[in-house]
C-alpha cells in the first residue's frame, strides 16, 4: 500500500484496515520484552534499572520495559557521538542523504507496524497513527531535498580578480533530540533527520511515556545502515538524562519539543557559559474565529477535529473559540451535533475517534480544566471521566464545551492539553483577534469567513506562526512537510524558523566565509 498523508484518510478502505489489523497481531506478538539503551552502535543496560511502558488505553498491558538510564551513561552517549562526528560530517552532505533516504524507505515498508505501535502506545486512532508515520517518512524526504537544493549550502560569493570566496554551511557537532509524548515518531524523526543531514551526530532522547516508538526510529537508522554513534538511543527521566544533555561542554545543539516551562528551562539553561543553538518549540493555546460568512457546516467540523483529535494532546490543539455573537446558536448547535457522534474507545479499533489520554497527570489536568470551567462557564456537553466497563483499564474522558466562562478566564489562557473547548461571544472580528492575541502563546489560529477582506485582516494581525482560512480538516491542527511551515511565535518556540519548512535543515548549521587568493 502507498504512503498515506492526512489528505488520503478520508478515502482509506478495507485494504487499509485488513493492513492495519494484520499489523496490529504482529506487534501484539512482540510486546512485554525489555529494551536496551544503544550507545555507539551497541545494546547497552542500565545500572538504574528499568521502567514499564504499558498502554495508555489498557494500563495491564505492558508494552516493554526500558532502561532507566542516568548521567554517567549520557556522558558515554555524549562521548560517542562526539567520536562519531568527524566521519560523519567529512562523509559528505550527497551519502548522508543518501543512507537518509534509505531510512525513509524502510519506514515505508515499516509504516503499518509502527502505526500500530503508536495506536498502542500513544493512544491515537488508526487513522492519525498511520499519517504520523507517513509524516516522519516525508520529514526525512522534505529535508533531504532541502539539502539538495541548496547544493549542500556552498554558495559562491562576490570578490574580484584573484580572490575568491564562498559561503559554507558547516555542522556545530553533537546534537541532543528530545521528543515530546504526543507524536514521538514524527517530531523525533524530523528533529534528528534535520540534524543528521546536516552533518551533525545526535544523543536522543524520547519521552519516558513513548520509548517504544523511540527505539523504531532507531532500529530505521541503525538498519540503513548510519554509522555507529552517530544515532544514540537512550531512555531514562529527564532529571538525570536530560540535565545532563542540557549541562554537558560535549552537546553543541539542543532541539526539544514539549511544555514551555520545559523548554524555558532549556533555553535558559543550556547556553550559559558559551553561545550554542538552542531550538525549542513549546506549547500554544490556539484561537479559532468563526465570523457570520462562514459556511457553518465546515467550521464545526474543522473546530471540532482540532480541539478533539487525539484528546487535545497536540499543541496546535484549537482549544479556544471566538465565536461571532450573530452565529452563536446555530455554530453550537452543530459543533454539539457533531461532537456527540464522536466514538470513544480502543484506540486501535476501526471506528474509533478518540482514544485514551496518555496518562494519570494529563486525567487530572483534563480534570481540573472541566472543575473551572462548571465554575465560571456552563458545560454545554461532556466533562466527565470513563471509568465503566472497558473504560476501567485506561484513560478516557469524553470531550468536553465550555460555553460562557469570563474571556480572561484561565480556561483561554492556560494549555491543559486536553479535550476541552472553552467558547466565547464575540462582537466583531476586531475584538476577536484582539482576544485571539492576548495570549503569551503564538503557535496556531484558524479563521471562517467567506469576506475576503477578513480573510486578509486576519492573516495580517494574527500573531501566531501558522496561520488557516477555512479549514473544514482541521481548524489550527494538521500541517504537512513541505506545504505548512510548523513553528510557533512568542512563547510558543525559539528560533523563528519553523519545522515542516524551507529553512528548517539551516538552524542545524553555521556560517563559515572562505577566501581563497589565486596567484
Amino acid at each position: 500500500m502507498d504512503k498515506i498523508t492526512y489528505a488520503s484518510l478520508g478515502s482509506l478502505g478495507e485494504e487499509f484496515h485488513q493492513t492495519f489489523d494484520a499489523a496490529l497481531n504482529q506487534v501484539r506478538g512482540k510486546l512485554g520484552d525489555t529494551h536496551p539503551m544503544f550507545i555507539a552502535g551497541k545494546p547497552k543496560q542500565a545500572k538504574g534499572g528499568t521502567f514499564a511502558d504499558a498502554a495508555p488505553g489498557d494500563t495491564r498491558t505492558l508494552l516493554g520495559n526500558f532502561q532507566r538510564g542516568n548521567r554517567d551513561e549520557t556522558r558515554k552517549a555524549i562521548a560517542a557521538a562526539k567520536a562519531a562526528s568527524p566521519a560523519w560530517r567529512d562523509l559528505g552532505w550527497r551519502q548522508r542523504t543518501a543512507l537518509l533516504r534509505t531510512a525513509a524507505s524502510l519506514m515505508t515498508r515499516r509504516q503499518f507496524e509502527f502505526a500500530a505501535l503508536l495506536s498502542l502506545e500513544v493512544g491515537k486512532n488508526r487513522f492519525e497513527a498511520i499519517a504520523e508515520v507517513s509524516e516522519a517518512i516525508d520529514l526525512i524526504l522534505y529535508y533531504c531535498q532541502q539539502m539538495e537544493e541548496h547544493d549542500g549550502y556552498e554558495l559562491p560569493m562576490g570578490g574580484s580578480g584573484a580572490e575568491q570566496t564562498r559561503s559554507v554551511l558547516k555542522p556545530h557537532g553533537v546534537w541532543a533530540v528530545v521528543a515530546p509524548f504526543n507524536f514521538p515518531l514524527a517530531l523525533a524523526t524530523g528533529m534528528a533527520a534535520g540534524a543528521l543531514v546536516a552533518g551533525n551526530t545526535v544523543v536522543f532522547k524520547p519521552a519516558s511515556d513513548t520509548p517504544f516508538s523511540g527505539i523504531c526510529l532507531y532500529e530505521v537508522l541503525r538498519d540503513a545502515e548510519l554509522p555507529p554513534g552517530v544515532f544514540n538511543f537512550i531512555t531514562g527521566p529527564g532529571s538525570a538524562v536530560g540535565h545532563e544533555l542540557i549541562v554537558n561542554p560535549g552537546v553543541d545543539g539542543f532541539i526539544f519539543t514539549g511544555s514551555k516551562p520545559v523548554g524555558l528551562k532549556i533555553y535558559h539553561q543550556f547556553a550559559r557559559t558559551a553561545p550554542k543553538p538552542c531550538i525549542t518549540e513549546m506549547g500554544g493555546k490556539n484561537p479559532a474565529i468563526v465570523m457570520p460568512s462562514a459556511n457553518l457546516d465546515d467550521a464545526a467540523e474543522g473546530v471540532m477535529r482540532s480541539a478533539f483529535g487525539m484528546g487535545g494532546q497536540k499543541c496546535s490543539a484549537c482549544s479556544r473559540l471566538y465565536l461571532h455573537q450573530d452565529v452563536h446558536k446555530p455554530f453550537m448547535d452543530l459543533l454539539v451535533a457533531k461532537t456527540r457522534l464522536l466514538k470513544i474507545g480502543d484506540p486501535t479499533a476501526r471506528d474509533t475517534f478518540l482514544g485514551p489520554l496518555i496518562n494519570d497527570v494529563a486525567m487530572k489536568k483534563y480534570a481540573g480544566a472541566v472543575r473551572l470551567g462548571r465554575k465560571e462557564g456552563r458545560i454545554v456537553l461532556g466533562g466527565r471521566a470513563l471509568s465503566d466497563g472497558d473504560f476501567a483499564r485506561g484513560h478516557f474522558v469524553e470531550p468536553a464545551i465550555v460555553d460562557g466562562a469570563p474571556k480572561d478566564s484561565r480556561l483561554f489562557r492556560e494549555e491543559f492539553f486536553a479535550p476541552v473547548l472553552a467558547v466565547a461571544k464575540v462582537k466583531s472580528l476586531d475584538e476577536a483577534i484582539k482576544l485571539a492575541n492576548d495570549s503569551e502563546y503564538g503557535l496556531t489560529a484558524g479563521i471562517f469567513t467567506n469576506d475576503e477582506k477578513e480573510q486578509q485582516k486576519f492573516f495580517d494581525e494574527i500573531e501566531s506562526g501558522v496561520a488557516y482560512c477555512n479549514r473544514r480538516g482541521g481548524a489550527t491542527t494538521g500541517a504537512w512537510p513541505g506545504v505548512q511551515s510548523f513553528g510557533g511565535w512568542k512563547g510558543s518556540g525559539s528560533s523563528g524558523k519553523s519545522a515542516l519548512g524551507p529553512y528548517y535543515v539551516a538552524q542545524f548549521m553555521r556560517e563559515q566565509s572562505q577566501t581563497l587568493i589565486k596567484k
